[in-house]
């Protein structure tokens, strides 16, 4: 795997390690972490960490998604943030967690194994990390939000705080709403759940039925769940980059 460092991401520095490769999963990918500019000057502190999914679009503009809108992730952190680049045609495939009989898909279980496995002690390895659950959090949209809840749930003993933004949730009927119901939830993570009233039809159906299941398995609204139905909020990086700092400050809350 190489390392470069990459331009800087407002008062930090993003350090790219490209040509990454897993044991669990097919291809190579690139990882990229924006180190806050405090963590040069204090050699002392240690630091939590967000791993997020579909990395291109986080801090550069030229690689993102659409050419010159990204979420700016790297102007409004001060923590260590992880983006895992997507594999392009495997997206779909690697960010699922069950297979849906005309999409497809079902392949989360082998990117959580190569995420909490190859990637996160990787991460701990090069990088002052604040160790526990309280510090460390996985995020992202759309289907990389979908990911994201079926993850942050599965580890929850590894990750304590988990955001995601759009979230798919009408990924094959609704699966995830279903594990939620059923599935075990101690402990509970901190937890962000947004959608706009400009994404598809039923978007906001689907993101209440999500929040009504986990406030009935114990979480609570203003306590360890923030839930936001974003006005106007389109499915989009741009819309999506407006909502970064306030969830970096509701997963990470000064202490």
């Amino acid at each position: 795997m190489q390392a470069s460092e990459a331009a800087a991401a407002g008062p930090g520095q993003l350090r790219k390690f490209e040509n990454y490769r897993s044991r669990y999963l097919p291809g190579e990918r690139t990882v990229i972490v924006y180190v806050p500019g405090i963590y040069e000057r204090r050699p002392d502190l240690h630091f939590p960490v967000l791993y997020m999914q579909d990395g291109q679009n986080l801090f550069d503009p030229a690689t993102s998604f659409i050419q010159g809108v990204y979420w700016r992730v790297g102007e409004t952190a001060d923590r260590l943030i992880a983006g895992i680049y997507n594999t392009g045609k495997r997206r779909l495939r690697e960010y699922s967690p069950s297979k849906d009989r005309r999409l497809g898909g079902g392949g989360a279980d082998r990117y959580g194994r190569m995420l909490t496995r190859e990637i996160k002690p990787f991460i701990e390895s090069q990088f002052r990390i604040l160790s526990g659950a309280a510090n460390t959090g996985i995020a992202g949209s759309s289907l990389g939000g979908l990911l994201t809840i079926y993850l942050g749930l599965k580890y929850r003993q590894i990750f304590g705080r988990v955001a995601a933004l759009s979230p798919s949730v009408w990924w094959n009927q609704r699966w995830i709403v279903n594990y939620v119901s059923r599935g075990r939830v101690e402990p509970r993570p901190r937890m962000w759940l947004d959608a706009g009233t400009q994404e598809s039809a039923h978007e906001i159906d689907d993101m209440r039925k999500l929040r009504d299941a986990l406030v009935h398995r114990g979480w609570q609204e203003g306590h360890d769940l923030r839930y936001s139905e974003i006005q106007d909020g389109k499915h989009d990086e741009a819309a999506w980059a407006l909502r970064v700092n306030p969830f970096l400050r509701f997963l990470f809350p000064a202490r």
